[in-house]
């Protein structure tokens, strides 16, 4: 609502374990004011505003203050979120990017892409029953994991353990974080002795894989240090793993509430790259990118000061009526770009995988399990921050 009064707006408590950032009153909220209150800082709610704020230049990457925000100001875990690629800003993070980036090329997605196709045939086939499964930890665990695990070139049966520390540190991203801090900083621990083995492994034995390539990485004799090395494979694991497992585990929830769009999936396997952008827009993992103040500046007449914090809602943004209209899910649908991986600057690194990954899982899933159906028992992670299904069983006809 431009020009309206700071303590006029709306207010959510977003720490409050109820509080759910796709609600109704969220969606009634944007349509009222293009921005809300909350006890940790600024939301945005609009579509518009959130794509200029996004790459807004007094605007800096926001999350590296969630830990301060949940009075974690020192420790392991501190210093290795600091470490992030994504909490770096100017030629710091630009550096890393541009000695990453390699690391990450299109070229080496695609060449992967008959080992996600195999990976999800085959557990798809290992289900236990038929016509039901536990979709998270009888596919996109497993699968999330364990291509992080042909990313690296380890070894796909030690993938139970490094999901496991993946998911704790992914506790990390919601409101019990402080709570949750001595089992996060012992999953971290073991991840950076994994990762620091997996380092002096290329360096002895290079190979043609991720690794290999992130310990070559150089520009212009600039290399990366064992520190950087290490964070950010670390950061690859965590972020590789909990984020396709929560997005695969979203994009059932979906489709089974559009299942036309499911059947079309399952006729037109091409349309598994749109599916996933589509899913991502209605209902990303990644509920809110964080940006914050550098310096005082007016949006919209709005007086923003520096040190506010901003979290571009982006649920709220991709389902935005005023672009999107009435909000058909559609697969086959031209659509403005969503937010579920950032922007600017900050755009994800890691995105070809993630949507490389999911774009190959999603048809074989809707051409093998027809007419999904969420059945009882499902539990949920808060709808704040990072979320997705912790537990989904499905029942679903098999293909025959």
């Amino acid at each position: 609502m431009t020009g309206t009064a700071l303590d006029a707006a709306p207010y959510f408590d977003v720490a409050d374990p109820s509080f759910s950032i796709t609600s109704a009153a969220v969606h009634e909220a944007r349509e009222r004011s293009w921005y809300a209150r909350t006890n940790y800082g600024l939301a945005v709610l609009r579509y518009e505003e959130l794509n200029r704020l996004l790459k807004h230049p007094k605007l800096r990457q926001g999350s590296v203050a969630w830990p301060s925000h949940n009075g974690v100001t020192e420790g392991p875990f501190a210093d290795w979120w600091d470490s992030w690629i994504l909490n770096k800003e100017g030629e710091e993070h630009h550096r890393l990017r541009r000695l990453m980036n390699p690391a990450f090329s299109p070229r080496l997605i695609k060449d992967l892409v008959p080992r996600f196709q195999a990976l999800a045939t085959e557990l798809i086939d290992d289900f236990a029953e038929p016509d039901r499964c536990e979709f998270i930890s009888e596919f996109a665990e497993p699968y999330a994991a364990r291509v992080i695990a042909i990313m690296l070139g380890i070894p796909e049966d030690e993938w139970k353990a490094v999901s496991t520390d993946a998911a704790t540190i992914g506790l990390a991203m919601g409101v019990t974080l402080r709570q949750d801090l001595p089992k996060i900083e012992e999953a971290l621990d073991r991840l950076y002795r994994y990762s620091d083995d997996l380092i002096a492994d290329r360096r002895r034995t290079p190979r043609e894989d991720f690794v290999t390539r992130l310990v070559e990485a150089s520009r212009d004799t600039d290399k990366l240090s064992d520190a950087e090395l290490r964070d950010g494979l670390v950061l690859l694991i965590f972020g590789g793993f909990d984020t396709t497992r929560n997005q695969l585990g979203l994009a059932l929830q979906t489709f089974v509430d559009h299942p036309d769009q499911w059947r079309l999936l399952a006729e037109r396997p091409e349309l598994g790259g749109k599916a996933v952008e589509e899913v991502m827009r209605v209902n990303p993992t990644t509920r809110w990118v964080t940006r914050e103040a550098v310096e005082d500046f007016t949006f919209q007449d709005l007086e923003i000061e520096a040190g506010t914090t901003i979290h571009l809602w982006t649920e709220a943004a991709g389902t935005d009526p005023r672009v999107f209209g009435g909000n058909p899910f559609d697969i086959t649908a031209e659509r403005k770009p969503h937010f579920g991986f950032g922007g600017g600057a900050h755009h994800c690194l890691g995105h070809f995988v993630a949507r490389s990954d999911m774009s190959e899982a999603l048809p074989l899933l809707a051409k093998r399990l027809r007419d999904p159906k969420i059945a009882e028992g499902a539990e949920w992670l808060p709808d704040s921050g990072n979320t997705g299904p912790v537990r989904l069983p499905l029942t679903f006809t098999p293909a025959s």
